[in-house]
């Protein structure tokens, strides 16, 4: 059964280029980013993993371990690595699983048939501490994935966890936010003190309160 927005995710042990992980142990208390890859040496796939270890010092800002998946072996991964670290000219410092059973491209349903019905889809998981599924994307083949939106998306889940907001269209960091429609405009005029502005009585905004 595919895994839906709230489940908790599966864990697993699996093999990697870093020895073998058990997924739990691994993510700790941290968020997670899982994004799968369909086979090594792939060429729109080598540019995201340099791109993803280019972005470890805004991941470490925001508690969050990234983690690759690709349906090759551990070996094939170290081979891989190597092209990755000479063409992209970033170093890789986050582990890549092994999944040549297709365990884990099987527990996170990662394999569409109508798509191909052997190799893993380009699928991002963003995973919060408490092993929650909190977004998923899956992308085409031909289109590499922007992993500016994805640190954009954990943004803003981390804020709307920690403060009674949502993020409206196109919000990045630093923005205005949407008060949620639980909160009354009085009460919310109150927990808002920098200020509510009251669009219509259901869209009401708020400057980002955590800035």
């Amino acid at each position: 059964m595919a895994l839906r927005l709230g489940d908790t995710v599966p864990n697993f042990s699996q093999d990697s280029s870093e020895g073998t992980i058990d997924f739990y142990n691994w993510a700790g208390d941290s968020w997670v980013i899982l994004f799968s890859h369909p086979k090594d040496f792939t060429p729109v796939c080598t540019t995201e993993l340099g791109v993803v270890a280019k972005l470890k010092p805004e991941f470490d800002k925001r508690n969050v371990k990234a983690i690759a998946l690709s349906v090759d072996d551990a070996e094939s991964h170290r081979g891989w690595i190597g092209d990755i670290e000479e063409t992209q000219n970033a170093q890789l410092n986050y582990p890549i699983l092994a999944d040549p059973d297709r365990k884990v491209s099987d527990l996170y349903d990662m394999i569409h048939p109508n798509a191909n019905n052997t190799l893993t889809v380009r699928s991002v998981f963003i995973i919060d501490p408490q092993k929650k599924l909190r977004l998923t994307f899956t992308y085409p083949a031909s289109t590499g994935r922007n992993f500016d939106e994805i640190l954009r998306v954990i943004d803003s889940l981390q804020l709307t966890d920690d403060h009674s907001v949502a993020t409206p269209a196109n919000w990045t960091d630093g923005g205005d936010c949407v008060v949620v429609p639980s909160i009354p405009t009085d009460e919310a005029r109150v927990k808002f003190p920098k200020g509510v502005t009251e669009v219509k009585p259901y869209l009401r905004m708020t400057p980002q309160p955590n800035k």
